[in-house]
This record gives structure tokens, C-alpha cells and sequence, in this order.
């Protein structure tokens, strides 16, 4: 029986985890939503010890990875014959928009601790299968959401891009690293384009007209949003293609958000 341990069941492992209870899987997890708390080393323990695959989906904290930091030697030795680890495209850092892969260097932009988890995770001692994930969303977490909310906003930043990826399909990636070799891998659609593309089209889903554009001043982002502003990257997928057999079942944003309009309409 194939059996799932999940340190941290948030959205995007929580989504991967619905999938695979339905297909007869034992799935269990750390976290909030979790079944066991993550400071429960012996319920956690023995939840590694069944366990024939383990993912992490924690993000690191000020002092590092916390799952490394309390488990790291526990899986090193653990019987499960798959490790993987949601990272993030940020590694990257800014390409000044131009395309990225998995060959290309990492630590240059401001998420610092997610590189040393990232390099951490891949110098774990045995094969693990790290996904780095550009901006995630979904059902309940899509700019259609925001809308709703009052939230979306569109930011007058000329030459701005970045990819982004369906919760969806980051489960459908992550179930075709089982049977694919370990590594780091890119997990992306195939249309990278300016947020504003994206904030326009889910208006005009909802039959509403788009906000005018906002200086970043104007808008009032806090630092960690006008951070977002200041790294432009295209993400390659071309890695995940050839050696997992995955394709994005939502291509592009527009196929996204309708699958999410789908979902959540009433």
C-alpha cells in the first residue's frame, strides 16, 4: 500500500493530498490541517517509518529549514524510496525577464533562506526530487479571488513578468516525479506575462471592468509586495517535460482561471 507523509498540509500539499486519498493512498501530515502536530517527534517518527513516500512542503524560517533542522538525520535513514521538497523559482533570483532553468545559478535574489533550504534539501545524502514553484494558484486563491475581495490591484510596471502555475498541476508534477529520477525540476506553465495580463482577464470573466493602472506608490504595496515588482523572470519547464513525462494541464493563465471559475461557482 503506497502511503504519503507530508510535513506541512497547506494548499498546494493539501490539494496533492485530496488526489491521492481518492486514488487509495494513505496520506499523512504535519501542519495545520495535518493529522499530528510537527513538534510530536514520536507520532512524527512513526509516521516517517510507514511512509512509502515523504514530502516537505515547509518553507524555511529565520533559522533555516525547520524540517531539516529537526528531521534532517531521521530521513537520511528513513525506509520511504521517495523524498521530495517544494522550493520556489525565487531562487533565481531576476533575469531582467529573460528565460530561467534548472542548470542556472541560484542565491541571487532576496529569498536567501529558500536557497540555503533549497541546496540543503539537495545535499541531504540521499536522492530527493525538489520542485521549484513560481506563483501558485487555484480554486480559492486566484486573482479572481482578489477581485472579489476588492483586492486586485494593476500596477503601472512597464516590462514586468513572471511565471506562475496551477495548484493543479504542482500535484500532477509531483506524482510524475515518483516514478522519474531525482533531481530539480521546474514546475511552470507555458505562457510567463506581466500581472496585470492576468488581473484584466479575470474581469472580464466576471464581466466587470478592470481598476485603472496605480503607480507602486499609489498602490500602497507593503515591501514584501514591491519586492515582487523588482524580479522579472520566465521560467523554463522543459526539464519536467522530458525526463517526468509532465505537460501543465492549464497552460496559461486563462485556462487557469477558468477551471477555477469553475470550481467555485456556485
Amino acid at each position: 500500500m503506497a502511503s504519503l507523509f507530508i510535513f506541512g498540509l497547506g494548499y498546494s500539499a493539501g490539494r496533492l493530498a485530496n488526489r491521492l486519498s481518492r486514488d487509495g493512498w494513505t496520506v499523512e501530515s504535519t501542519g495545520s490541517a495535518g493529522i499530528m502536530r510537527f513538534e510530536d517527534r514520536e507520532a512524527v517518527l512513526a509516521g516517517i517509518r510507514r511512509a512509502t513516500h515523504i514530502l516537505s512542503s515547509v518553507p524555511p524560517g529565520e533559522h533555516g529549514d525547520p524540517v531539516l533542522a529537526a528531521y534532517g538525520a531521521d530521513l537520511l535513514a528513513a525506509p520511504a524510496r521517495w523524498i521530495g521538497y517544494l522550493s520556489a523559482t525565487g531562487v533565481y533570483g531576476d533575469t531582467g525577464g529573460a528565460w530561467v532553468d534548472e542548470s542556472a545559478p541560484i542565491g541571487t535574489g532576496r529569498r536567501s533562506a529558500r536557497t540555503q533550504a533549497d541546496l540543503r534539501w539537495q545535499a541531504l545524502g540521499r536522492d530527493v526530487h525538489i520542485f521549484r514553484l513560481p506563483g501558485i494558484y487555484g480554486p480559492g486563491r486566484s486573482a479572481l479571488e482578489r477581485i472579489g475581495e476588492g483586492k486586485a490591484r494593476m500596477i503601472d510596471a512597464p516590462g514586468q513578468v513572471f511565471s506562475r502555475i496551477h495548484v493543479d498541476d504542482i500535484a500532477r508534477g509531483v506524482i510524475a516525479g515518483f516514478d522519474g529520477p531525482a533531481g530539480v525540476y521546474n514546475l511552470a506553465d507555458d505562457a510567463p506575462c506581466g500581472q496585470n495580463e492576468v488581473i484584466a482577464h479575470g474581469y472580464a470573466l466576471l464581466g466587470r471592468d478592470p481598476p485603472p493602472l496605480l503607480t507602486l506608490d499609489e498602490a500602497g504595496l507593503s515591501p514584501q509586495a514591491r519586492a515582487f515588482y523588482a524580479e522579472n523572470r520566465r521560467v523554463a519547464n522543459g526539464k519536467a517535460r522530458r525526463l517526468l513525462g509532465w505537460a501543465p494541464l492549464y497552460p496559461d493563465y486563462r485556462a487557469g482561471l477558468a477551471a477555477c471559475l469553475s470550481e467555485t461557482r456556485p
